[in-house]
């Protein structure tokens, strides 16, 4: 830019023949040299790094009050039936991602370990991380990976899986990148067949090479609305360095794979040289080449070094499930009848006919749900307005309704 001789700078009043650079305003006669426009990209770095550290002390505060493994554990056994292992790995690792965050700068740099939940439906994946959601006090986020597609494709790309952390942190990137992201249904997303695919497999095996940059640790631009990237939308700069990834999904018929590396038969019969192991008791034996064996790609499982299982609920687990939690189901609907005044209860011949109808259709902890509703529709439409103080849910109730709801279904 050529130097106007009789201008000169609106800050600090130096002649345009003492600057390199004299840059105009938007209004006439206002200047700014390059000196101070260096000052003020050097206070502006100050301003910003001191902000980061008054972020990271405050944050280093909270740490003294994180609950350890053990307390979050006992948070988790008011909401969660069961499933030991799978809520000692989890608090453990939760844990540790606090720790990570406000470890210090040496040569010994701990690394996140993300970790992959492989567990029948129904048997409390999402509601463990649900349930350790009310707990954190870093940005949590569930996500499903069964919208996700390869770039330019129907659906939604990887980076929109940060959109919902970013949202969660009321769009504090640094927040953000402080955060724990649940991918859901990750198995929805396995490689269609065993061999590397040759043509497009745009929802399976493209979106878990997609999913790599981001379970490692990368900066990602994320599109603040979600969805698909547009050359004119202003993106968000994402560090995932330090944002624990937790996986979730049911691998349905991953037992054929177990059983096939153990040399042994899932329907429970064993010929010489074979181990007799029950159907529901392979998901104990479940390792990283069952979920390659499965369609997940040697990379992806690389990134999700932990790997635990959740066990398929057995007749007293579900039973149980069904009255001890905080937000159990009859607890809910006891809450629903109360607020009109009704005191609602449950003989418990009641609650063992509901059990076994949910052992019959083999949806778990979700099933329970669905069948106390279709026993329950009846009641909540009926009860409210009649003046009644006190009504029982009996044996003979659940199953005239279970017998009408299946006339329906037919």
């Amino acid at each position: 830019m050529p130097k106007a001789k009789s201008n000169k700078c609106s800050f600090c009043g130096r002649d345009a023949s003492q600057t390199q650079y004299l840059i105009p305003g938007s209004e006439n006669g206002v200047f700014i040299c390059d000196s101070c426009i260096d000052v003020i990209n050097g206070m502006i770095q100050e301003v910003e790094q001191e902000n980061k550290a008054k972020a990271k002390n405050q944050f280093a505060k909270k740490l003294s009050d994180v609950p350890k493994p053990v307390q979050i554990k006992e948070f988790l056994d008011q909401y969660v039936i069961g499933q030991e292992s799978a809520k000692k790995y989890l608090s453990v690792a939760v844990y540790n991602h606090y720790k990570r965050l406000m470890q210090a700068t040496d040569d010994t740099d701990i690394e996140k370990s993300n970790i992959i939940m492989v567990g029948p439906t129904g048997t409390g994946k999402t509601l463990i991380a649900k349930t350790i959601a009310r707990l954190l006090d870093v940005p949590f986020t569930i996500v499903d990976a069964t919208v996700l597609t390869q770039a330019g494709y129907v659906g939604e790309d990887i980076e929109s899986l940060l959109t919902r952390l970013l949202q969660a942190a009321d769009y504090d990137v640094a927040k953000a990148e402080r955060g724990i992201v649940f991918i859901d249904e990750i198995d929805k997303i396995a490689r269609k067949g065993d061999n590397p695919s040759i043509t497009r497999d745009v929802s399976g095996e493209g979106v878990q090479q997609g999913l790599l940059k981001l379970l490692e640790g990368s900066v990602v631009n994320v599109p603040p609305q979600g969805g698909r990237k547009h050359p004119e939308q202003r993106m968000i700069p994402v560090d995932t360095k330090n944002i624990l990834f937790i996986c979730g999904g049911a691998f349905d018929g991953i037992e054929q794979k177990i059983a096939h590396r153990m040399n042994s038969h899932v329907v429970g019969y064993a010929s010489a040289g074979q181990r007799r192991v029950k159907k529901d008791d392979y998901l104990k034996y479940v390792e990283p080449q069952d979920l390659k064996s499965f369609g997940l790609i040697p990379e992806i499982i690389g990134r999700l070094p932990i790997l635990t299982h959740l066990e398929p609920l057995d007749r007293s687990a579900l039973r149980r499930v069904l009255t001890e939690p905080k937000n159990a189901i009859t607890r809910q609907y006891v809450k629903l009848f109360n607020m009109d005044g009704v005191k609602l209860k449950f003989d418990e011949d009641a609650l063992d006919l509901i059990v076994d109808t949910a052992i019959e259709y083999k949806l778990g902890a979700r099933g329970l749900r669905s069948i106390v509703e279709s026993v329950m529709i009846d009641s909540m439409y009926e009860v409210p307005g009649t003046g009644l103080k006190e009504f029982t849910i009996t044996r003979q109730l659940v199953a005239d309704q279970l017998a009408k709801s299946t006339k329906i279904q037919q």
